[in-house]
């Protein structure tokens, strides 16, 4: 009899356009002899940003864009096809067909072939997330031993596939109740970091400011929370353009310019006065020793008047 799986019958069902997002790509999740029928949604999404249209100001029209060659004018979509330049205006056309029938065994294939630890590979190399979803109610036992094979070991699963026509390298984690595939950069695509930092000094510094400093980051360290970041470019864009629709007048943010203060003269004393400003100070209490300098500059009326 099959276990009761508790979360597995919402998590697993096909997503759809109106739902979790349209599936990006179908296939086979492979370990060794064992194959897992699994999709891929995008685990990120854009719409958050804002896109300005080019639009003509007269008549508020907006601008298109047609496809011209030079010589002839506009050219229709059916007769545009995929070329490689291989010299000074000679192409080689490809079909769609043509890059479909390109023999890669990993085509509908992500074939896991090597297991690292999680903190092995550099950030640097890290691309586009997306979730990884069991395609159909068969697919959810194999899916589950091996998200949890991955948790209990804390390994990723390393391979390669072929998506939209372009081949990845790719890492496989858990991630919640499911799992997540995140594509890698190529070695070839990543800059070597060693020429642009060879004018960098790796002299050692003090004591003293090294102390400093790894306070100041101690003081401010903390859990991440991504929900405290927040795009605040883009709200003041939304903010821009609710006030300009609505004819209302446009606040104009004086900014910030303690990014821009001049050279740091005293790198000692400013770390100190950095760490000073992030202690946890007590609540202010109100100055009563400044009352009885007040007072003894200002008798009371009734001495006043013996004096007089």
């Amino acid at each position: 009899m099959a276990r009761p799986r508790a979360k597995s019958t919402k998590i697993m069902k096909t997503p759809s356009a109106g739902g979790q997002g349209r599936s990006l790509w179908t296939g086979q999740l492979r370990l060794a002899l064992v194959s897992v029928p699994v999709q891929l949604v995008s685990a990120v999404k854009t719409g958050a940003r804002i896109a300005f249209h080019q639009v003509d100001q007269k008549s508020g029209k907006r601008i298109r864009y047609e496809k011209v060659a030079p010589g002839i004018g506009k050219v229709e979509a059916d007769n545009i096809v995929k070329g490689f330049e291989v010299s000074k205006g000679k192409y080689v056309f490809v079909t769609d067909d043509d890059i479909e029938n390109v023999k890669i065994e990993a085509k509908r294939t992500i074939d896991l072939i090597q297991f690292v630890d999680h903190c092995e590979i550099d950030p640097i190399y890290f691309d586009k997330p997306y979730y990884v979803l069991p395609d159909g109610e068969l697919a959810e036992e194999a899916y589950g031993i091996l998200r949890d094979a991955l948790r209990s070991t804390g390994k990723m699963g390393l391979g390669q596939f072929v998506m939209r026509g372009r081949e990845y390298v790719v890492a496989l984690k858990p991630c919640g109740a499911g799992m997540m595939l995140e594509t890698l950069r190529f070695s070839d695509e990543v800059r070597d970091a060693a020429p642009f930092f060879a004018d960098v000094s790796d002299d050692k510094p003090s004591k003293e400011l090294l102390d400093l400093a790894k306070e100041l980051i101690g003081r401010k360290s903390q859990k991440f929370e991504p929900g405290k970041f927040h795009d605040h470019y883009t709200e003041a864009l939304r903010a821009l353009i609710e006030a300009k629709a609505k004819h209302q007048p446009i606040e104009v943010d004086a900014g910030d310019d303690s990014g821009n203060r001049g050279n740091v003269i005293d790198l000692v004393e400013a770390l100190r006065r950095s760490v000073r400003d992030n202690e946890t100070k007590p609540a202010a209490k109100p100055k009563a020793a400044t009352q009885p300098k007040a007072a003894a500059k200002a008798p009371p009326p009734a001495k006043r008047a013996r004096a007089r």
